[in-house]
């Protein structure tokens, strides 16, 4: 057990969906990884028969992801870990790691990141962005529809001052194809 506060990193829903306690909540970037939609999901946003598509850390050495650092309280920091270990590991598709993130005011800590396993049945790395927004626009999973995860996490980031050009586009053109189905 580490005396440092427990911080975890959210990319993609834990920062519009976190389902835990924390205490603090910072803009944040986490160097060497890339927020792609490189994972295929078939328990949240799709099913095993119709796969959706959910975002993935994906490692890339020039890369770096904008998101928001949540600092846990150390009451609740044994049952946020079961929590995200619980959602996030539910396929082991995604790794949990301890990485170096840089707060906004230039703070560094060690947080609690969930990284996609390139070697995992799951992983789609390299799919078209027209071929991403095909898929998103059609699946449906346990927690509903890939288009909400899309819009949802592309509305918080644009919140939040963070731009994300792919997600951007990958908006617009799902809307375009929901539209037309």
């Amino acid at each position: 057990m580490t005396d440092a506060p427990l911080w975890v990193f959210g990319y993609g829903s834990l920062m519009w969906n976190p389902g835990f306690e924390h205490d603090r909540r910072e803009l944040a970037t986490l160097r060497g990884y890339a927020r792609t939609f490189c994972m295929w999901s078939i328990h949240h946003r799709g099913t095993p028969e119709h796969p959706g598509l959910v975002l993935a850390l994906d490692p890339h050495d020039d890369a770096e992801c904008h998101g928001l650092g949540f600092r846990v309280p150390d009451l609740h920091r044994e049952q946020t870990l079961d929590y995200l270990r619980e959602r996030e590991l539910i396929s082991s598709a995604y790794v949990e790691r301890m990485l170096p993130l840089q707060l906004a005011d230039g703070e560094e800590v060690e947080a609690v990141v969930y990284v996609v396993d390139t070697d995992h049945v799951q992983y789609c790395g390299g799919l078209t962005l027209e071929r991403q927004a095909e898929v998103i626009s059609s699946a449906v999973g346990g927690r509903g529809p890939n288009t909400e995860y899309l819009y949802n996490t592309q509305s918080h980031l644009q919140e939040l001052g963070i731009e994300d050009a792919d997600l951007l586009w990958l908006s617009q053109r799902v809307r375009t194809l929901a539209e037309s189905a």
